[in-house]
Formats: C-alpha cells, structure tokens, sequence
C-alpha cells in the first residue's frame, strides 16, 4: 500500500514567518531622520506632492518573499511515499470453480432474491481472496475442461479482475473433476511454499476429462498438496432457467447430482476437508472455517522513503534577496 505525504523535517523554524510581518511594519515606522537643504520654499512644497516610489514597494517585497522561502527551506520541505509491505505467508492455494451449465441454477440467493450458483461462489471467493492479502493464489476454472483463469499471484486485485470475467460457456459443458485436481496440482508443483493447498468447489459428478479424481488426489498428496472440497448446491432439485426455442425463458426443476463420497475421498486422501454448501449461508462459513484452518503469521514493515524539496524554496529564496541587493545599489538605491 502507497499513500503520498508532505511534511517539514524542522516544523519548528516555520514560527520565523511571523517574524516578517512584524519586520515590516517596524520598518515602515521607524528610520533615521534625514535633513534636507533646498534653495527655495516652493521647492519645499512639492516634496508632499509626490507618491511614495513603487520601486522602493517592490523592493521590499522582494526582499520579505525571498526571507519567507528561506525559512521555508530550512524548514525542509518533504514529499514522502509510505509503504506497507505485508510478507507472504508461504500458502500458495490454487481456487478451482466449477463452471458448468448447472452452475446456473438458481438456489442461493443474495439479499434476499434468488441468484445463480456461479454468481454467489464468485462473490464469497472474492472475499475469500481480500482475506487472505499475504498468500499466493491462483485460479482454474472447469467445465467439460480446465483452464486457467490466474496463476499464482500476490496481485489479489488483479485476480479478482479476472475472477469477475469467469461465466458459464467458455468451454465444452461437462465436470471435469479429475481435471480440474490434474490441473490445480500442475500449478502448485514448482511452488516452494510450505503450504500448498487446492480448494476444489463444484455441484456436480465427475462425466469428463481423462483423469480419474481420486487418481489425481492420489498425485496432489505426493507432491505434499492438500485439497479441500466443496459440494454446492441444494438438496433434492433446483431450478435452472432454460430457453425454448422461441428464446422465452423458463424455470425447470432438475435433480441435484453431486458426488459427495468421491469429493469427501479426494479431501480424505490428501489431508484435507469436505464441506457440503446448501445454501449462500453455509458457502460462507465454509470458506471462513478454511481461513481459519490454514492460518499462519506475516510480517508486516512499513517505511517511509522522503524527497527533499528543500532546493525549491532554497534556490528561489536566494535569487530574491540577491536581486533585492542587487538592484538597491544600482539607480533604486534612494527610492523610499
């Protein structure tokens, strides 16, 4: 995080300012007596009739400006970046999402109105992300295929950007829960983190893709990868909009399929969890008791890296009260 500051390194000297005005008004009240001889009377009356000289006014003021910027730079003026930088935390997860055409089914809900799976898991995954600021996540999305969505990053921002982009239909429909496992695993192989873990959440049974999801779970547990699992969904049946061939939109109920003992084996295998999410409620906490069981300390250093300003006012300062001398030496020299 990066916020920009200014501030004087020597506040303290800036109380010399109202030194000035003061310096000023003693100045226009005070002064040596000056006797004057003229040859004449009348030449004494026209003195008063002439206006004090403009050129002695700017002078002065030149003089009191290039006084206040010098104040000013030694006072040193700093333009700061602060930075807090927050250490990983050695977790590297990998977030899989199922997103096939049943993740449309619309048996959660937020704030009260009924919405489609895929909207809600993308909602508490991307907290599930801002939680965790000190980790390295991924992302892979799965239908009848993986792909990837985001490798690993400490970029949470960015992957949230990518995390909004995901919708059903970018690939062939299917669960591809090997695949998927295959895939996850792939990209936390060469991670050297101590904690390497795979958070697999999907609504259906495995119908795609050539690795068998257990046979996967078996290869995450060598390399030391634990997997947690999700089932979403609704027990029963859910509605799931569908369009007739005139393009009208329609609810209709299909039967809830997911394959709780093949997800709880996967987890069971590699040393982690299974969860079953019934609704928006029970996907929240289930993401938040994952939080809590992968835990672990980070270190957090702030620092502040400043930009001396001082020569800004310094060189300006200078110049000013230079030209003041300068020019009271020359032909305004005897202006009042």
């Amino acid at each position: 995080m990066i916020a920009g500051s200014f501030q004087f390194a020597n506040p303290a000297l800036l109380w010399l300012l109202l030194a000035l005005p003061v310096m000023a008004l003693l100045r226009g009240r005070s002064g040596r007596a000056v006797a004057l001889r003229l040859p004449s009377v009348s030449d004494a009356k026209g003195i008063g009739s002439h206006p004090r000289s403009r050129a002695g006014g700017l002078l002065m003021a030149l003089a009191y400006l290039g006084m206040a910027l010098l104040i000013l730079a030694l006072a040193r003026p700093q333009l700061g970046k602060g930075k807090t930088e927050i250490e990983t935390s050695g977790i590297d997860i990998v977030l899989a999402v199922d997103v096939s055409g049943s993740m449309e089914a619309m048996d959660f809900n937020i704030d009260g109105q009924p919405v489609g799976r895929l909207s809600v898991v993308k909602k508490v995954v991307e907290q599930f992300v801002g939680d965790r600021p000190g980790d390295r996540m991924g992302m892979v999305a799965f239908a009848g295929r993986p792909y990837l969505v985001s490798p690993l990053t400490l970029d949470h921002d960015w992957l949230k950007d990518r995390l909004s982009e995901v919708k059903i239909g970018r690939v062939e429909d299917g669960t591809a829960i090997g695949s998927a496992i295959a895939s996850s695993v792939n990209h936390l192989r060469d991670s050297e983190a101590k904690s390497r873990i795979v958070i697999l959440l999907t609504d259906g049974v495995n119908n795609s893709g050539a690795a068998n999801p257990v046979t996967a779970a078996e290869a995450a547990k060598a390399l030391g990868i634990k997997i947690y699992t999700i089932g979403a969904g609704t027990r029963g049946e859910a509605p799931i909009p569908v369009r007739d061939r005139f393009g009208r939109q329609r609810m209709e109920m299909v039967k809830v399929e997911i394959d709780e003992d093949s997800l709880r084996e996967i987890a069971s295998v590699t040393g982690g969890q299974f969860f079953r999410a019934t609704d928006t409620d029970s996907l929240v906490k289930i993401y938040e008791e994952i939080n809590q069981l992968e835990t672990t300390k980070r270190t957090v250093k702030k620092y502040e890296d400043y930009q001396e300003l001082m020569l800004f006012a310094l060189l300006p300062g200078l110049f000013l009260v230079l030209s003041e001398r300068a020019l009271s030496e020359t032909r305004y020299r005897h202006l009042p």
